[in-house]
């Protein structure tokens, strides 16, 4: 993830012109992504429609794809895109319909671990979840073929692909093999 000197708020985000790049805003700072690779792309659509499917059928809430943006924090500015997420439908209820970024933290998080991306940059990315308010955080390893939940920096349980990935409170009923993550 590179950082790019500039100070940005949520806004001028929102309306910056496609350069090809993805862009998160920390703190008001730019950080500009590659484009996700093949296996990070086929990881994060596996988790995103398994949730999806889940959570239309027992009318959860939303899902959102890749991308969306979450404002966690103001001045300075924070926007973070999952590669998926959730929001309960009493939260969407309250909320309603929103232009531009979701205004809050998801109640779950989903992020897939990309060959660039150093220990570093997922743990601020866990952390800035957390600390906005997500309930669970799920980091997907591909290379260990594992996944990571988070509710808390002290609640924190690692997944083999003979586990399986339970929503628990934060998605209630939705399960998923972990090896079918992967698959």
């Amino acid at each position: 993830m590179d950082v790019v000197r500039r100070q940005a708020t949520a806004e001028e985000l929102l309306y910056m012109p496609d350069d090809g790049f993805r862009y998160e805003l920390v703190q008001g700072e730019l950080r500009r992504m590659a484009p996700a690779g093949n296996v990070h792309g086929r990881i994060a659509i596996n988790v995103g429609t398994s949730l999806n499917n889940h959570v239309r059928a027992h009318n959860l809430g939303i899902v959102y794809a890749a991308e969306t943006g979450f404002k966690l924090a103001r001045n300075p500015d924070t926007v973070r895109a999952p590669d998926a997420a959730f929001v309960s439908r009493a939260r969407t209820e309250a909320i309603g319909e929103v232009e531009g970024y979701w205004p809050e933290a998801p109640d779950l998080a989903v992020e897939v671990i990309s060959p660039g991306d150093s220990y570093v940059d997922v743990e601020e990315k866990v952390f800035d979840w957390l600390e906005a308010g997500t309930k669970m955080v799920v980091t997907i390893n591909p290379r260990k073929r594992s996944a990571t939940v988070y509710r808390s920096l002290a609640d924190i349980t690692v997944l083999t692909e003979t586990d399986v990935l339970d929503g628990g409170d934060v998605v209630p009923g939705f399960r998923l093999a972990v090896q079918e993550i992967f698959g």
